[in-house]
């Protein structure tokens, strides 16, 4: 019969990672962000929609394997819905919808070294009857899930992300934009990413032909 070692799993899940993130690289970037009188979630693709409604003011966008992407949407309009079923509209959030329902069930599978992995990392986004109430959360393959206040970003590398991060709290010093500031902001953030993924594409490229 054959054993399977600690070392072992260290290394699938190592190899995961690394198939995973390099599957992650052509994705286009996600950015959403809070503004005067709402939320903005901004992405482009040409071939597929990439914003969803999960629930009454609850929205979703991610990037990953179109068909893991759509798992996932699929899944949190199913716990959204059972959950204002079951309780009351009121009790259904994007805390309580990633916490205790998306991330558990990628955790399982992304420890599970015989399950094809979910390739995707998403954001998560509530519009909270003040704006201070405005809840973004970032979710991705591991489990792993965060909040951030205002904005929210994700990309095919974390280098990207820091870039995109970087010119959107340049952008928003002076407080809260408007409608316009805030499109044009994300915009600028969503090129930054696309940028700077292409500069690690072509890196690597040189990389390999040495």
């Amino acid at each position: 019969m054959p054993s399977y070692s600690p070392y072992d799993w260290n290394e699938s899940i190592q190899q995961r990672n690394e198939y995973i993130e390099d599957r992650l690289k052509d994705g286009s970037p996600v950015v959403a962000l809070t503004y005067d009188g709402g939320l903005l979630l901004l992405s482009a693709r040409q071939t597929q929609r990439k914003i969803y409604e999960v629930y009454d003011k609850l929205m979703f966008s991610a990037i990953g394997n179109q068909s893991d992407v759509e798992q996932i949407r699929r899944g949190a309009i199913d716990a959204a819905h059972q959950e204002g079923f079951s309780r009351s509209p009121d009790d259904v959030s994007v805390q309580r919808l990633v916490s205790f329902q998306l991330s558990p069930a990628i955790k399982r599978i992304y420890g599970d070294p015989f399950a094809q992995p979910i390739v995707i990392k998403g954001i998560f986004a509530e519009l909270g009857k003040t704006q201070e109430r405005d809840l973004l959360m970032t979710l991705s393959y591991d489990g792993e899930f965060s909040s951030t206040p205002g904005m929210a970003v994700v990309a095919g590398t974390a280098y990207a992300e820091d870039r995109m991060r970087e010119h959107l709290k340049t952008e928003t010093e002076s407080g809260t934009p408007d409608l316009g500031a805030a499109l044009r902001a994300a915009l600028y953030a969503w090129g930054v990413g696309m940028k700077h993924l292409e500069a690690e594409d072509r890196a690597d490229a040189d990389y390999s032909t040495d």
